[in-house]
């Protein structure tokens, strides 16, 4: 059976779990938001200790805390960074909407453990959760500081390094495939020949653009809430707390990060969240449709387009012999659709600061952090396991390009419009390709008719 000690908070005592570094407050968010079993993701975590370990610091630098409790604190806040103590992070992620149980439960666990490296007893508040811990803080300027600091080292440490290992092994692509010409799809039906490196030029130019997209919420991602505590005022916090703390997050990450100009914007708006999740929207959308397009063209292996011959990952069926799916592209759509689901969350979150504080900013926490993790991984196994082994199916796009009624395109400027869509409806009657019937019908010399039906020609701009 569970044993148990007590802990007090303002509202009185709490049974807890005696091996529990959490308390009385963190205790009672547990049972009182038996929700999902969605907790704080990692990095969001070691978000909150490098926070309190900057705060700990900073405040004994400022004599405002007694040497060994500073130092107790830090290095209970290193185990939280380090990822030790992750079991005692369990409060739901659908909360009181500012974070406060998520903030109090890192001050009693880093409290508690700052104890007993101390040789105190757990539980005393010898180091106290409020007092000491969360000095010169609020969990209302705590939760988005660990927001933005958890989401800007995922995206400089992750996501950004995905995205350009997934262009670079498109740019490779782009230049293996250039040689092959194959017919371009418009309203999905057939259209002129283009090379199949052009097309897988584009893929790369979405994620080089992806790239930048996604350096560009420096700019307002870096800024940082902390001292701004209750409301932005700053109330009981030293005017000298939050450039310091910005100042030892920034040399810890290595990310440039920035005191918020207007600390009220910064606890009462998530302008900054809502703005990169919807770059993360974006790309989703580039995603799903590379991924799309990739099933597509491997589609087959007989009877689908098949100019694509996609790596065979594992059997495609449980009662198919023989049978092999584009499982790869496909589990990038699922991604692709979770995030823009999670951007949607995230979009109405932000509509929720309400007067002088957002009111659902875990969720956002969650959701922003999942986006981002599930894209870095995407990006990652999509050039890895699919992208990197693709192989053109030369006969087929050139098998394609000849049947194609659209290279009669080429002719027009020279027979004219009507004349040209004459004889593609005759081909498409008869089953005929528009090289036979044009030369059949001697629409132009055949030397001058062979050069203008040249599909690698038509793929180029002419003089």
């Amino acid at each position: 059976m569970t044993e148990y000690r007590i802990e007090k908070d303002s509202m009185g005592e709490m049974q807890v779990p005696a091996t529990s570094y959490y308390g009385a407050q963190t205790q009672r968010a547990v049972l009182n938001f038996p929700i999902s079993d969605l907790l704080f993701p990692r990095p969001f975590i070691g978000a909150l200790g490098l926070i309190k370990k900057a705060a700990a610091e900073t405040n004994h630098d400022l004599g405002l805390l007694e040497k060994g409790i500073a130092v107790a604190i830090a290095q209970a806040a290193d185990e939280v960074i380090e990822g030790k103590l992750d079991d005692q992070f369990v409060v739901d992620i659908f909360q009181t909407g500012s974070g406060t149980s998520t903030n109090m439960n890192a001050n009693e666990v880093i409290a508690n453990r700052a104890i007993e490296i101390r040789g105190g007893k757990i539980g005393s508040r010898d180091v106290h959760p409020n007092d000491h811990v969360n000095m010169c803080q609020s969990s209302n300027d705590v939760i988005p500081t660990a927001i933005h600091v958890s989401a800007l080292q995922e995206i400089d440490k992750k996501l950004v390094p995905a995205l350009k290992r997934l262009n670079e092994s498109l740019e490779k692509k782009a230049g293996e495939f250039d040689d092959v010409v194959k017919i371009a799809r418009t309203h999905l039906q057939d259209a002129v020949p283009i090379r199949l490196g052009q097309e897988f030029s584009a893929y790369a130019s979405m994620m080089e653009h992806a790239t930048t997209r996604m350096e560009s919420v420096h700019l307002h991602l870096s800024e940082l809430a902390i001292g701004g505590t209750a409301v932005g005022t700053g109330l009981n916090c030293h005017p000298q707390f939050p450039a310091r703390v910005v100042e030892k997050l920034s040399n810890w990450t290595g990310v440039p990060f920035r005191e918020a100009t207007n600390k009220f914007e910064a606890l009462a708006g998530k302008d900054a969240a809502v703005e990169t999740s919807s770059m993360l929207k974006t790309i989703a959308c580039s995603l799903m449709k590379i991924s799309n397009d990739l099933r597509w063209l491997g589609s087959g292996p007989r009877c689908g387009i098949g100019e694509l011959l996609l790596p065979p990952t594992q059997p495609g069926s449980s009662i198919m012999p023989g049978k092999v799916n584009p499982v790869i592209p496909e589990a990038v759509t699922m991604i692709a659709a979770q995030v823009m689901g999670n951007d949607m969350t995230i979009s109405i979150g932000g509509q929720s600061g309400n007067f002088e504080l957002n009111v659902m900013m875990p969720v956002i926490a969650h959701n922003l952090l999942q986006s981002i993790h599930l894209m870095s991984s995407g990006c990652n196994v999509l050039a890895e396991k699919c992208v990197d082994g693709l192989i053109a199916n030369r006969e087929r796009c050139q098998e394609m390009v000849e049947r194609s009624l659209a290279l009669v395109t080429s002719l027009a400027p020279r027979i004219g419009y009507d004349k040209a869509a004459d004889i593609a409806k005759e081909a498409y009657q008869t089953g005929r390709s528009i090289r036979q019937l044009a030369l059949e019908k001697k629409v132009l010399p055949k030397e001058e008719l062979e050069q203008i039906l040249d599909p690698l020609s038509m793929t180029e701009l002419s003089g």
